[in-house]
């Protein structure tokens, strides 16, 4: 973090002053926190109780391996982003005999369908996600594909090639899986869409997918174990992180939040976290604006703008180990192209070189940045990941004085899309 502070980069960095006061305010909310994971008051804290859920989800994923060429994941957010940024890690086939995954959480017609006439449907599965069972996005996607399936399998085997995950009562989606004998699992109702990527919304797409579920929740609690300890502020890195930011926004004009992965395994985290933290902080007048970037693709783009446009942005740049690792580049051929510099080099060479480039050229130009460095790009480290920018999330918004859990404005835009609907008729 200390490239965020004014002794690092001058001016434009946070004051230390202002870093302690704020870093201080957060130990109330580290203690509410606490408490409520004691009395399970904000069930997201409660990772660890997932264990037990994976075992309720492993012969749902088997079914869905054993059944299926093709596996169609409908919902729309915090529905969606989490499961398809926990399936990035999958990236490259843990075996050939498992089905191919698709996210869909738009409704451009285009797209849903050119998938659909893709597809064989007697070998196509889907996982219908909505925490309140009446999404409008998800719901269409559903009737349409629920209509697919009605038309070329038997009535009596539709529901077979569908589970939904919604919360318990009276839903629209519930109402359709009763009719169609559709399998329902639970969505808690004390857990919001974007913070629930460590239940089942996340974790039966990562045991189709193949991974380690146990390893995200071992590491989700790996990351929460120093909170629940007791740690200071300053010893707890979700902490440091919101008081950072929180500041940076505060005192030195920063006004967005680069989170930019030098993994592709990684790309879609900045998807969810950007709605993660957009959607929890942008409240009456507050917030920074998240903004994804992948490297060292953006370093040939976005790059420019961070460098030599406005100063007003902070920059988290996540790695994992990545010298001596990749394909070696030919010494012969690197140098009779001219490119002595990369001759016996090895690609992830050429990858921890443009990282720290990237790093030292921001603090030249005094730009905030922070460092993660992860272990494995694995599993434990996707659920430390989520915890951490999920804690750091909770811990800004007390800061700024909003409700981490609301979406006021997005409630809006629904009810007026509704509105749009019905008049249309």
């Amino acid at each position: 973090m200390d490239g965020c502070l004014s002794a690092a980069i001058g001016e434009a960095g946070l004051g230390k002053a202002a870093y302690v006061a704020l870093l201080e305010e957060t130990a109330v909310v580290l203690e509410k926190l606490r408490a409520s994971h004691e009395d399970g008051s904000l069930p997201f804290l409660r990772v660890g109780d997932q264990s037990d859920a994976i075992a309720t989800l492993e012969p749902i994923a088997e079914k869905y391996v054993e059944s299926f060429d093709q596996v169609v994941f409908l919902g729309v957010g915090g529905s969606s982003l989490g499961a398809r940024t926990i399936c990035g890690l999958a990236s490259e086939p843990v075996d050939y005999e498992r089905p191919r995954l698709h996210f869909l959480d738009n409704i451009d017609p285009g797209s849903f369908t050119y998938l659909t006439r893709s597809i064989d449907p007697a070998r196509t599965g889907f996982v219908i996600t909505s925490k309140s069972g009446a999404t409008p996005e998800t719901m269409s996607q559903f009737l349409v594909a629920l209509e697919l399936m009605r038309d070329r399998a038997s009535e009596g085997a539709v529901g077979e090639h569908f589970t939904a995950i919604t919360e318990p009562g009276a839903r629209p989606l519930r109402t359709l899986a009763e009719k169609f004998s559709i399998p329902v699992l639970d969505h808690d109702p004390g857990i919001g869409g974007r913070y629930a990527a460590l239940t089942a919304v996340g974790l039966l797409p990562a045991l189709i997918a193949g991974l380690d579920a146990e390893a995200l929740i071992e590491g989700a609690v790996d990351a929460l174990q120093p909170l629940l300890d007791g740690a200071a502020p300053s010893e707890f890195a979700p902490a440091v992180g919101a008081a950072i930011q929180v500041g940076l926004s505060r005192h030195a004009g920063v006004r967005a939040t680069v989170l930019m992965p030098y993994l592709d395994r990684m790309a879609n985290l900045g998807l969810w976290y950007r709605q993660l933290w957009a959607e929890s902080l942008g409240k009456e007048g507050y917030g920074t604006t998240p903004i994804n970037a992948i490297g060292a693709t953006d370093q040939h783009s976005q790059l420019q703008l961070y460098l030599d446009g406005p100063a007003d942005k902070m920059y988290t740049l996540l790695s994992a180990p990545a010298k001596g690792q990749g394909g070696m580049i030919s010494d012969a051929l690197a140098r009779e192209a001219g490119l002595d510099y990369l001759a016996g080099r090895r690609m992830g060479d050429l990858m921890d070189a443009e990282l720290r480039a990237t790093a030292a050229a921001l603090t030249e130009a005094k730009r905030p940045i922070r460092l993660f460095t992860i272990n494995n790009a694995d599993e434990a480290d996707m659920g430390s990941l989520m915890v951490h920018f999920m804690t750091e999330t909770v811990i800004a918004a007390h800061l700024l004085g909003v409700n981490a859990f609301d979406q006021p404005a997005v409630e809006r835009s629904k009810v007026l899309a509704r509105q749009f609907l019905e008049y249309g008729k």
